[in-house]
């Protein structure tokens, strides 16, 4: 998708010169790996692959029992030892609590045995997240910042020498680890990296100098992953670096140790600076120039386990709810019995069924060793982190006036909330990339297409391949292979909507063409319905699953069905708002309040 004469002549957005580097810069950073063809891509071309999530993944059995103690494990300590309110009062997880996290393996749950990890896949770490995120927000940040994304660089871009030296002590919680990308002109535009690293004549060392901020462990950490732009040694632009770096080293600042913040304030999120501080070259983690490479790929792992530690928050949302509804009595009956109350008690648990659904089949992508799942990663982010901050709101309501006060547990948790929608990029920088990231695929084949025109001999080959797949691909919906004949309905009903889905995305690139690019409200409106059909299969798929292993409660039953239909109507509503909506009056409205009051 790229610039054209035609946008020029019709005024688009895209003509002014800085918006059309921004936007190249954009797809750079999204389009540089080759697509593979993720479920979640597929989806976009009305294709359905059935053997991504059906069935529903489980732990092999070798590693079943090992996970369930440690799982086991966790939730005793967690019980005993990690009390959320105090951390939350005094900003400060006690180190008993990350001693105790250590002893039990959760600080090097996933790396390999040989470097003192526990080797469990990343379904099984999730496992033991869902817990500690159920239990603590702020431990399970803490948690994430250190192994997710801390150490998980490391893990998969690390020479076998750093490996052997970094490893055993972060994965024993002898040291912690962090993870240094934002930035003042840095957060979510994770390209615009201002940090710089020099190198000295002879190659041999880098001189970083710059600013880091709301770096989570950034004060404590013993080895912080740090994103700094180096030169390129072809002379082009220059390129975002990982490196690997120690408080230790001449330069290094910590600005501000403890920032003050709305939610998780157990956490240690510094302000870090860098003056001409000295690093090694063998302390650059992968490859020179390819550091948002290594950044993305570690937040693909860090949202998997955003989505468990929301799953774990949610049921604990659902049964604080329903144990007071139905305790507590007004008008001379309990809370339960009323419809407003039923609907919210209803919706916390179709979400959180959906929640744990989305977040394990994303975590069997990453054990299988599938290649792309960085939709369904996003996905899975953007999902559970906007359905807990509305639980969370459902779950102080049912208490009414006695969640709002700081003796009850529910204000804290919905502080805590607050930040997950923003933190390993923010929600609506992610539908974006969600949308575009999807459609990239469909818009060069529209593309081949229309360049065959200028070219006669090849012109109906290229239609002809182009159009012949598409046809084939959307007479007939997929065939959703679920077994239990209580979902047969539900199974068509998702067919027929990853047919209309794709239709709905040709024709949007028909009009909008490249400046797709800048159509943000469009780009909402698609992530939207791809999240109500991914998070779908994935509540399909472990309903079917848990009806024929007959392991499926009443109350999870009949809260996956209202997913599913809540799904629908959210699919249905995103694709009537492709044309009918208040783009235009919306834009006009806040455009005239940033020249009345936005420049006062």
């Amino acid at each position: 998708m790229s610039v054209t004469a035609s946008d020029r002549a019709h005024g688009s957005p895209l003509q002014d010169p800085l918006r059309a580097k921004q936007v190249q810069q954009a797809e750079e950073l999204l389009f540089s790996e080759p697509s593979r063809g993720g479920f979640a891509k597929a989806l976009f071309r009305g294709e359905f692959r059935k053997e991504v999530v059906f069935p529903y993944p489980e732990l092999p059995e070798a590693d079943r029992s090992r996970v369930n103690e440690a799982v086991a494990a966790v939730r005793r300590f967690a019980d005993s030892s990690i009390d959320a309110a105090a951390i939350d009062r005094d900003a400060d997880i006690p180190a008993s609590v990350i001693e105790g996290l250590a002893k039990l393996g959760v600080l090097g749950m996933t790396a390999p045995g040989e470097f003192g990890g526990r080797g469990f896949t990343q379904l099984g770490y999730c496992r033991i997240m869902e817990v500690i995120g159920g239990h603590c927000s702020s431990t399970a940040v803490f948690v994430n910042a250190h192994h997710s994304i801390g150490i998980r660089a490391l893990l998969l871009f690390g020479t076998p020498e750093q490996k052997a030296k970094w490893l055993p002590p972060l994965t024993s919680g002898e040291k912690l680890a962090a993870f240094a990308l934002t930035e003042k002109e840095a957060g979510s535009d994770a390209s615009n990296v201002q940090t710089v690293a020099v190198p000295s004549e002879d190659g041999k060392t880098y001189r970083l100098t710059g600013t880091k901020r709301y770096i989570t462990n950034g004060a404590i950490a013993d080895v912080l992953t740090v994103m700094a732009r180096t030169p390129d040694p072809k002379g082009g632009d220059s390129k975002v670096t990982a490196f690997l770096v120690t408080p230790d080293l001449p330069g290094f600042e910590v600005v501000e140790a403890r920032m003050p913040k709305c939610g998780i304030r157990g956490t240690a999120t510094a302000r870090l600076a860098f003056h001409d501080m000295p690093v090694p070259a063998s302390n650059i983690l992968g490859p020179l120039g390819k550091g948002l490479k290594v950044a993305l790929t570690v937040l693909d792992f860090g949202r998997t386990t955003f989505g468990a530690s929301c799953t774990g928050a949610a049921k604990t949302y659902l049964a604080a709810a329903t144990r007071h509804a139905a305790r507590r009595k007004q008008f001379g009956r309990p809370l339960a019995d009323l419809e407003l109350i039923k609907k919210k008690l209803a919706f916390l648990a179709a979400t959180a069924y959906a929640m744990e659904a989305t977040t394990y089949e994303t975590a069997a992508l990453i054990d299988r060793g599938d290649e792309d799942y960085m939709l369904e990663t996003a996905i899975l982010k953007v999902f559970s982190t906007e359905m807990l901050w509305q639980g969370s709101y459902e779950t102080l309501q049912v208490h009414g006036g006695q969640g709002y006060f700081c003796d009850e547990p529910y204000e804290r948790m919905m502080r805590d909330a607050r930040i997950n929608t923003i933190g390993e990029g923010a929600n609506e920088v992610l539908k974006a990339f969600i949308a575009l990231v999807g459609m990239r695929d469909i818009g060069e084949g529209f593309k081949a297409t229309l360049e065959g025109l200028k070219r006669p001999t090849r012109f109906v080959p290229t239609l002809w391949r182009f159009g012949r797949d598409r046809l084939v691909r959307m007479a007939h919906p997929p065939a959703i292979p679920v077994a239990s004949p209580l979902l047969r309905r539900a199974g068509d009903a998702l067919a027929r909507r990853v047919t209309r889905f794709a239709w709905a995305i040709e024709r949007t690139l028909i009009k909008h063409r490249e400046a797709i690019l800048e159509a943000e409200y469009i780009q909402e409106r698609i992530a939207d319905a791809a999240i109500a059909l991914v998070t779908s299969a994935c509540t399909l798929a472990r309903l079917d699953r848990e009806i024929e292993t007959e392991s499926v409660s009443p109350a999870n039953r009949d809260a996956a069905l209202l997913y599913l239909r809540m799904a629908n109507r959210r699919f249905d509503q995103a694709l009537l708002d492709l044309d009918n909506n208040d783009d235009h009056l919306t834009s006009q409205t806040a455009n005239a309040l940033v020249r009345e009051l936005g420049e006062g």
